[in-house]
């Protein structure tokens, strides 16, 4: 009787004693190889925040289902996060977007510029229409050689209103845009609008498609490389902003490049 009831309560101890130790290592490597593909994730806090912009940016109106997006009210207040919190010393930003909203698009771009820790854009695939505001926001800024980036003028879909003040609006918001691109990078405006404008290039459209090398041979991007060098200009701009600025060297936010 008494080794009968010794088995009876190891039976009945077993199970809640072995339960503990499934539901600890079984379901995260399950999850890991579902949502990451591997079963092993990096345990350190790592000090640089990496943040993607992908698919098409999603403004003021919400795009259907099947469109890949980048909300903006995600992303704003990641970068506030980011900006508050003392363990991250720099953020990473990797574009493959091929636009979407003018204002939502602008919004992020100002928040980049606008951030006080060094910032890395890299443009992998695409960075085009209001992803080159965007791509050019950071503090340095590199493009793939394989990437491009089309600079085209502002266009509206749906319905417009057919007066006056809408195509003034309209200008007015390309030119807010062409400010920022040129005041963050170092093209020139000329040659930002002569890109804008230009015919023949874009099927059915006014622009140009500019790849990576003659993104930098206009200045609209600082390198062609990838996300190593991006990484790398990082952490020497991160252990230099550790160093007091001397005469102006350093200068924190989004850099006139």
């Amino acid at each position: 009787m008494k080794q009968g009831s010794e088995t009876g309560n190891s039976g009945e101890m077993q199970p809640e004693e072995t339960k503990p130790a499934v539901t600890e290592a079984g379901p995260p490597a399950v999850n890991m190889i579902k949502e990451l593909g591997q079963t092993t994730v990096p345990s350190a806090e790592p000090d640089i925040f990496c943040m993607t912009i992908i698919g098409q940016i999603e403004g003021h109106f919400v795009l259907p289902p099947h469109n890949k997006t980048t909300k903006y009210e995600h992303i704003i207040p990641q970068l506030v996060a980011a900006e508050q919190n003392k363990n991250i010393k720099g953020l990473l930003i990797i574009l493959n977007t091929v636009g979407g909203d003018v204002e939502a698009g602008l919004a992020i771009a100002e928040m980049i510029a606008s951030l006080s820790k060094p910032t890395v854009t890299v443009v992998i695939g695409g960075g085009h229409s209001i992803g080159v505001p965007i791509a050019v926001a950071s503090s340095y800024s590199i493009i793939a050689e394989s990437a491009t980036m089309t600079i085209h003028p502002i266009r509206m879909n749906g319905l417009v209103i057919g007066v006056p003040q809408t195509f003034e609006y309209m200008e007015r918001m390309q030119e807010r845009m062409v400010r920022f691109v040129t005041s963050h990078s170092r093209i020139s405006e000329q040659m930002f609008k002569d890109l804008m404008f230009k015919t023949g290039e874009l099927n059915r459209d006014i622009g140009t498609a500019v790849g990576g090398y003659d993104a930098v041979k206009f200045g609209l991007m600082d390198e062609v490389g990838g996300i190593g060098a991006a990484l790398a200009h990082l952490n020497r701009m991160i252990a230099g902003s550790s160093i007091p600025a001397v005469s102006g060297e350093l200068v924190q936010g989004g850099l006139t490049q």
